[in-house]
């Protein structure tokens, strides 16, 4: 069909830029291409990485399909244990709020379930982080007051359920 181009070496920080301009603009699809064809040329561009995630995590609510595979593809290639870990909780949390605000009827445990792990990578990122980042805390945070406002709860079912 059509053959991508390719951006030249000296442009990616003018993409990058442009990417993230995109986001800001509520335009993830357009910063997750901008992204994709930076990765063609710099495959491990941490920056470009962690632009593309939250890029493609910015479409959960949209109601666009986005790869659960895909976007743990890339979140993994993020080399620094605290940002990867990090992201991987910002995933889940976007996740659990597309999930509350656009979901099924019903999809209040499955938004809990969610926040829950957002809330253990959080805690995995408080780990590790470097000296004065309390990014993880306050996500962390954030994720507690989200369950507590919405009386989000695990939903239990009855023993016999199956029997």
């Amino acid at each position: 069909m059509f053959e991508l181009k390719d951006l030249h070496e000296e442009a990616i920080p003018a993409a990058l830029e442009r990417a993230k301009h995109y986001r800001l603009l509520n335009e993830p699809g357009a910063a997750e291409s901008i992204c994709l064809d930076i990765l063609k040329i710099d495959a491990e561009n941490q920056e470009v990485l962690v632009t593309l995630v939250l890029a493609m995590s910015d479409r959960f609510a949209k109601d666009y399909t986005v790869s659960d595979a895909k976007i743990k593809d890339y979140v993994g290639r993020i080399s620094d244990d605290y940002m990867r870990t990090y992201y991987t909780g910002i995933i889940y949390e976007r996740r659990a709020k597309a999930c509350l605000t656009s979901g099924p009827a019903g999809s209040e445990s499955t938004a809990f379930e969610l926040f829950s792990q957002a809330m253990d990578w959080f805690e995995k990122a408080e780990a590790v982080r470097p000296a004065g980042n309390d990014d993880a805390i306050l996500r962390w945070n954030g994720c507690a007051r989200i369950i507590q406002t919405n009386k989000l709860s695990r939903r239990e079912m009855a023993s016999d359920f199956i029997e």
